[in-house]
């Protein structure tokens, strides 16, 4: 088909302030045939009542739409649930405080038409404020990712800007509950039979920078990278960038935490990695 059906998933939690700009970016994609699918992940705020607010546009734009607001079941939950629904043959996952700028899926559904050897492709973000106020950008040069690439490396494939062929998605099994780096998770398992991956420095969306982000705990980042990497323990690559990973999560933990940060790099040294685990669970709230 010259222009597939895109799904986009907008998963929200406690983003009121935020979450009707990242739906109307959405609505702004200059790519036609999309489906949008929004859930709100039990919300204590006001979220539901902005999402409402927007359900009649949404019916209006979208090939297929709908919006589910149910109790809390955690991201990962919501994701999985979010794969029974979606009927595309690519598929974006939209955090509900970023936004997507106007041209990222036809971008990128024409380098997935053409280049049926990746699974996924992703690009730059710009940085926002609370007031969407640009504040910066992460660009990182043209890159083909292999499995390997990802496990150990110190450059990241950017969330907000993902457009991942739903088939290939629904292969891994979904994402495993309760994990903190979920995105992470899934794209090492994307790649982990041989699949790739294409990062195009070109601006794909917005990325709000605020205290709630998952990047700005480091308790909570060094427990999540932590889980992936357990996940890939038969990986020739595992040691290797499971000490690289400790390394990170030391220096990270070091200026707030010098004791936690010595207990890191101590239990490393031995690949203690469940009792890591517990010591850094143990300080990530």
């Amino acid at each position: 088909m010259s222009n597939p059906l895109v799904s986009i998933v907008i998963p929200c939690y406690n983003h009121a302030e935020f979450v009707q700009d990242s739906i109307q970016s959405v609505i702004d994609q200059s790519y036609e045939n999309i489906e949008l699918l929004i859930i709100d992940d039990g919300s204590p705020d006001h979220s539901v009542e902005k999402i409402n607010a927007m359900v009649a546009a949404c019916q209006q734009r979208f090939t297929r739409f709908e919006f589910r607001t149910r109790a809390n079941k955690g991201l990962s939950a919501t994701l999985n649930e979010s794969l029974e629904w979606c009927q595309g043959e690519f598929l974006s996952v939209l955090a509900s405080d970023d936004q997507m700028f106007k041209d990222k899926s036809a971008i990128q559904v024409e380098l997935l038409r053409t280049h049926s050897e990746y699974v996924a492709v992703f690009g730059a973000v710009q940085l926002i404020d609370n007031n969407n106020k640009v504040i910066g950008e992460i660009r990182q040069e043209d890159k083909v990712f292999a499995f390997d690439d990802l496990m150990y490396t110190d450059r990241f494939l950017p969330a907000p800007t993902q457009m991942i062929r739903l088939s290939e998605l629904i292969k891994t099994g979904g994402f495993v509950n309760g994990m903190i780096v979920e995105d992470w998770y899934i794209y090492l398992k994307l790649m982990e039979s041989g699949g790739k991956i294409l990062y195009t420095d070109q601006l794909f969306s917005y990325y709000r920078s605020h205290g709630g982000n998952t990047f700005a705990n480091p308790y909570k980042m060094a427990l999540g990278r932590l889980q992936v990497l357990n996940e890939f323990q038969q990986q020739p690559l595992f040691k290797k960038a499971y000490i690289k990973v400790s390394w990170d999560n030391a220096l990270e933990t070091l200026m707030i935490d010098f004791k936690l940060s010595i207990q890191i790099l101590t239990l490393r040294l031995f690949f203690k990695f469940k009792q890591l685990v517990k010591k850094i669970f143990s300080r990530r709230s």
